[in-house]
């Protein structure tokens, strides 16, 4: 009998995280020490997570005790952006559960954050990979890893089949799936197995842990949260953009180079993304929308600030799979680089799961409302109606519905 899918404890040290929670908080450290944030759970399909609650406090509560080894402290110290103060800090860093409020709340499990962001920035990631692994084991506890390696290894031979050799070549995947993954078994599999038998490019993993262990690269620079506090953090709401990338910039001086567009929409971003980004940065991620018509706004922009496309790269990381990836790689080939960020499609499917889509976000900052808009309705989240629609008034975004 194959091995299961699961394991005892279900998040086992401090790099079981996405690079750009390590990425983004050497930045706090830097820039925001005393920033206070808000965050806030939310199971976008409904499901009714509470019969897991006894489960998910108990692994909860096993945080606490994660720290850094010395092996995973030298990894660290091998990323050269990575600066000596925030690996001091890291190496002292523990989950504070005092921050963390987790209960049932209108019949809906109930899950928020509150505390400086330098202390809360980690959650984020273990919580939701908690909350996606035990609602799996409750649901599906017979689940075996050679199931997740067949269903992949069939993805791989679709891939063979559907690409032509020259597009295997240029076809550059990676993994996104920490935080929705099924199981963290199953997400080392799936690492391992694209490490050693992908037929296309694979360029790395957004889990530190197992960028680690199977010696990959580590792929993150930052989420939304990063543009979200700058709406709470900059001089004036309609400078919050420029001054997150501006930041970023001072921060990491020309590493890290990909930017995340769809915080307030991807229209509203192209218009602080000006000329001085535009060369500093080295390309765009897509997180929301029509990822051709995203792709066709950035190409353009591009053009019209005399950059030729093909020195930029866009990123793709919206509930993909691979012939997704595949369509979105042919129709752009020639006219700009493309990379893929694929998370639940390698990470939580296998046969007979349906895979939840739960999110954690960030609700306020230094005690005032943030927002994400996004380029796609259902994906806008804040606690305050009031602020979005100041937040679409200052950045002249239309509703959708």
């Amino acid at each position: 009998m194959s091995e299961s899918a699961f394991s005892e404890r279900i998040v086992h040290n401090l790099l079981d995280t996405d690079f750009y929670k390590l990425t983004m908080m050497q930045a706090v450290l830097h820039n925001y020490p005393d920033a206070d944030v808000e965050w806030e759970f939310r199971c976008r399909n409904g499901e009714d997570l509470r019969p897991y609650l006894g489960e998910i406090r108990r692994q909860i509560e096993q945080l606490a005790d994660l720290t850094l080894d010395e092996g995973q402290l030298g990894f660290l110290e091998r990323i050269s952006f990575l600066k000596p103060d925030f690996l001091r800090f890291l190496g002292l860093f523990r989950f504070n559960l005092r921050y963390l409020h987790i209960g049932i709340d209108n019949d809906q499990l109930s899950l928020r954050i509150r505390g400086p962001w330098l202390h809360v920035i980690l959650f984020e990631v273990p919580l939701l990979a908690i909350i996606s692994e035990v609602r799996n084991r409750h649901l599906h506890p017979d689940m075996r890893l050679d199931q997740a390696r067949e269903q992949l290894l069939r993805k791989f031979d679709w891939l063979r089949q559907n690409a032509s050799s020259d597009e295997l070549a240029q076809l550059q995947v990676a993994d996104f799936g920490t935080r929705r993954r099924f199981s963290s078994q199953v997400q080392g599999e799936v690492v391992k197995l694209l490490r050693d038998d992908f037929p296309a490019r694979f360029v790395g993993t957004s889990n530190v842990d197992l960028a680690w262990k199977l010696d990959v690269k580590p792929l993150g620079t930052m989420a939304h949260e990063w543009f979200m506090a700058h709406q709470q953090l900059g001089p004036r709401l309609i400078d919050s953009q420029a001054a997150a990338l501006d930041c970023w910039v001072r921060e990491y001086r020309g590493v890290l180079g990909i930017a995340l567009t769809d915080c307030i929409t991807m229209d509203a971003f192209v218009s602080d993304f000006d000329l001085f980004f535009a060369k500093l940065f080295d390309g765009l991620r897509h997180d929301s929308g029509d990822p051709i018509v995203w792709a066709e706004k950035a190409v353009a922009h591009y053009r019209a600030l005399g950059i030729d496309p093909m020195t930029k790269t866009l990123v793709f990381s919206d509930g993909l799979d691979l012939p997704r990836a595949l369509q979105i790689f042919r129709t752009l080939r020639g006219r700009i680089n493309v990379s893929f960020g694929i998370g639940t499609n390698l990470t939580c499917d296998l046969p007979g799961v349906a895979p939840m889509s739960i999110v954690l976000k960030m609700t306020d900052c230094n005690g005032s409302p943030v927002a994400k808009i996004s380029d796609e309705a259902a994906k806008t989240q804040c606690r305050d109606a009031n602020f979005v629609n100041y937040l679409r008034h200052v950045f002249n975004v239309p509703h959708k519905g």
